[in-house]
């Protein structure tokens, strides 16, 4: 036992992302999908003007992203924009949300030259202007703290911190959550409440001026519990609670429950990662570019599509939600599943 007071989960993962996000380099301890291939960013550019059209082409429009990390993906989003859908690409302003001020020179520098008008900063979602918006948001929502409760015969407890442990105390409040599983004794059901508010957030948002998210994380879909809570420490797995502000620390994302959340838009999905990018040309794509290439080559790029796509890989823990605004076309990629549904 340490001698101050336990730390409830949540706080304590705020408390050591900020602190990691603010000292380290967090793409020395993992690497994300944009960073494996430009082929991921081009095919979601596609989508994004895809999207935009059936949208009614809305000029100007806001192309968000949240947790843009080196500035990869917009990037080749937009170069691929700039390329096909010219009118897309005129009519984008891109915003990005980002709270580390060493990550926002580092995109800053990413997108230089890329964008045909200047790009903004903000620290939060809720900061964006008002306007139509395409936001993306890829391994976003696992870095968001979480709060961790194990079912007694009697009702919850709630895990807090301790020194370098757990210790469950009664729970004095429960948050939204998905609290109606049918969860064994003993087992641990985790909510995020500020992933649940970025869907309210969205959703009204969406309410108000047409708009469409695309969220693509590793997490789960269905009534599901159990301790999700990882740790990345100079790219391997460390105990979470060892050296807060050294490791990355993340949790699955409960699809199910955000997409209940966002309360009053349309819901897409999750869909598998693999599924969606099959179904939007990933293979295709990776065929052309690996055309008149050397061996070596050809099969570098079949294989950034397989790390990608395939079941045991990328394909099947990683999964997207899409949320629009009532009334808008299926967003690409989302028909291989109905609303909620669960591609495989």
């Amino acid at each position: 036992m340490s001698g101050a007071a336990p730390e409830r989960l949540d706080r304590f993962m705020a408390r050591a992302n900020a602190a990691y996000y603010a000292g380290r380099d967090p793409f020395a301890d993992f690497i994300t999908a944009p960073e494996i291939s430009q082929m991921f960013g081009e095919i979601l550019g596609a989508w994004v003007a895809v999207t935009w059209q059936g949208m009614g082409r809305p000029d100007p429009f806001i192309l968000a992203e949240a947790g843009p990390g080196r500035g990869t993906l917009m990037a080749d989003m937009t170069r691929l924009l700039a390329r096909v859908a010219p009118d897309c690409h005129g009519a984008a302003r891109v915003h990005l949300v980002e709270t580390s001020p060493r990550l926002c020179d580092v995109q800053r520098a990413a997108l230089a030259g890329r964008t045909a008008h200047p790009v903004a900063w903000h620290e939060t979602i809720a900061a964006l202007p008002d306007g139509p918006m395409i936001l993306l948001a890829n391994e976003f929502l696992d870095a968001l703290p979480i709060r961790q409760f194990v079912r007694t015969e009697a009702g919850w407890d709630e895990r807090f911190v301790d020194g370098v442990g757990f210790v469950t105390l009664p729970a004095v409040d429960l948050p939204e959550g998905p609290f109606d599983r049918p969860v064994p004794e003993g087992e641990i059901l985790e909510c995020c409440p500020d992933a649940l508010g970025v869907a309210r957030l969205v959703a009204a948002r969406f309410a108000r001026s047409v708009g469409t998210a695309l969220f693509i994380d590793y997490g789960y879909d269905g009534a599901l519990w159990g301790d999700t809570l990882q740790a990345l420490r100079d790219g391997q797995p460390a105990w979470p609670l060892a050296d807060p502000g050294l490791a990355d620390l993340t949790a699955h994302v409960d699809f199910a429950a955000f997409a209940r959340a966002a309360t009053g838009a349309a819901c897409h999905g999750s869909v598998t990662q693999g599924a969606l990018l099959a179904e939007l040309g990933l293979f295709a794509r990776a065929g052309q570019l690996a055309r008149n290439r050397s061996p070596v080559e050809a099969h570098a790029i079949q294989d950034a599509a397989q790390r990608l796509a395939a079941p045991d890989r990328m394909g099947r823990l990683f999964r997207a939600l899409a949320v629009t605004s009532p009334g808008l076309p299926v967003p690409p990629g989302f028909a291989v599943a109905p609303a909620g549904g669960d591609a495989r």
